[in-house]
């Protein structure tokens, strides 16, 4: 890998989209200080119930079109969103413009969330 990559070893091929694969919520979470979390959900779910992984930017679905330039493409990006559709989508377009370390949280906040992971916003006091 390329300075300033991260490769997965949770990687599997995503069933909706051939060039992104999913991770594996643990392993985002071992790495995501050297990672670009990337959250594509609206602004109310992203403090939401669900909450937020520490550290991720707010860039929704639909912002992604007119804003990726501003991504780094010397990173690792990995997309989130409430089940894994919305930013399986945001990966695949990512990767069809040219960003070459792109990945999709498999199970989305809802799978992070099962899992116990710790969040930001949500249901925090």
């Amino acid at each position: 890998m390329p300075k300033g990559f991260v490769d997965f070893q949770s990687k599997t091929k995503n069933p909706e989209h051939r060039a992104v694969h999913d991770v594996a919520p643990e392993e985002v979470l071992k790495v995501k200080d050297q990672v670009c979390l990337v959250d594509v959900r609206r602004p109310e779910e992203f403090v939401g119930e669900l909450g937020h992984v520490a550290g991720a930017q707010l860039l929704t679905l639909d912002e992604i079109p007119s804003k990726f330039s501003q991504l780094p493409k010397d990173q690792t990006i990995v997309c989130i969103c409430r089940s894994g559709g919305r930013s399986g989508h945001a990966a695949a377009f990512l990767a069809e413009n040219g960003f070459t370390s792109v990945f999709n949280m498999r199970g989305g906040m809802l799978l992070w969330n099962e899992k116990g992971l710790a969040t930001h916003g949500g249901d925090e006091t």
